[in-house]
């Protein structure tokens, strides 16, 4: 079995993210050019950019605290007054950690005056057991109620049972694979797909139980077996929320890049930019794996997602979304 070090992990890690960060930094003198940054009689809006959009994580964290201590001040809340639109809503954002931002995320689809199931389907299927869990923790933290407890609230019917069940899924992250029960279960899954079984009881719960490895075995024999994708198989009205969100789970568990790649072709290519499609996929991934996901972009598109972000962003929004994507020409 092939092994690597943590260091190699973290190499590994640096070639997918497309963020620029330095490796020696002082963050109280980050915090002192952001206090700076908005001083005086207008924001530095590039000054903010050129700081906080060259910082990983943990260097964001430690500014933030610098910020705190020095000047007895939230960051959030001192660029909240600065800053504004799309801009302001993405820079804070960025600052929190990933949990507390997908948590965000997620309160905000729900409470949108017509939710937005694709965002929970999307942190259900994406993240890995310990981070829907993290998730989890940062959301009942944060608004004192669990996750589960909001999505039961703000939908009904067949789509609530989806949602909640892959809200509320802590799956085994394993590599092994039960052979005999990919199958047993493409076979279910065939069943109660092309029976039109209202209920879909079996599907909803072998989407959220099994493993992610275990799943894409089991799309794999359901379509060297059925000649045709599962997906395809769940393929009806467009406007009917509850199967497009069974589609939305399989393609993000099947290839997660290529599903995020899509989402940011569609937010830009909208007749309006979807920013904050936009902006959850750039801030979310760029210390992941952006770097693949802007290479799937390009192949499928003919263009690079750079040039999209330029053509169908603007302002300091465009130029924060440049500079994440790994663009100094901003």
């Amino acid at each position: 079995m092939k092994t690597c070090s943590l260091a190699s992990v973290s190499c590994e890690m640096k070639k997918m993210s497309t963020l620029v960060a330095p490796k020696d930094f002082s963050p109280v003198e980050d915090a002192e050019a952001i206090k700076e940054a908005c001083q005086g009689w207008g924001t530095d809006e590039r000054a903010i950019i050129s700081v906080l959009g060259h910082r990983n994580m943990f260097q964001r964290r430690l500014i933030r605290l610098a910020y705190e201590e020095v000047y007895h001040e939230d960051l959030i809340r001192q660029l909240q007054s600065e800053l504004s639109g799309h801009f302001e809503t993405a820079m804070c954002h960025w600052i929190l950690d990933p949990a507390d931002r997908d948590a965000v995320f997620a309160n905000l689809a729900l409470k949108k005056a017509t939710p937005n199931h694709r965002v929970i389907v999307e942190l259900a299927s994406l993240k890995s057991p310990e981070e829907l869990l993290a998730i989890r923790r940062a959301y009942k933290f944060r608004y004192r109620r669990s996750l589960e407890e909001d999505v039961a609230a703000h939908t009904s019917g067949d789509v609530r049972r989806i949602l909640v069940a892959l809200a509320s899924a802590y799956r085994y992250d394993g590599d092994d694979i039960d052979k005999e029960m990919v199958k047993l279960e493409a076979t279910i899954l065939y069943d109660e797909i092309h029976t039109n079984a209202f209920n879909h009881e079996e599907l909803i719960r072998i989407l959220s139980t099994r493993s992610k490895v275990q799943l894409n075995s089991t799309f794999n024999h359901y379509r060297d077996i059925h000649g045709t994708s599962i997906t395809k198989g769940l393929s009806g009205d467009p406007a009917d929320e509850y199967l497009a969100g069974l589609r939305t789970a399989i393609r993000c568990i099947k290839e997660p890049k290529k599903y995020l790649a899509k989402v940011l072709r569609t937010a830009v290519n909208a007749v309006v930019t979807d920013e904050d499609a936009l902006s959850r996929v750039i801030l979310t991934c760029a210390e992941k794996d952006l770097a693949e996901i802007k290479e799937l972009f390009f192949r499928r598109n003919s263009t690079s997602l750079e040039e999209a972000v330029a053509n169908s962003t603007s302002g300091d929004f465009k130029n924060f979304l440049l500079t994440l994507l790994g663009s100094e020409d901003i």
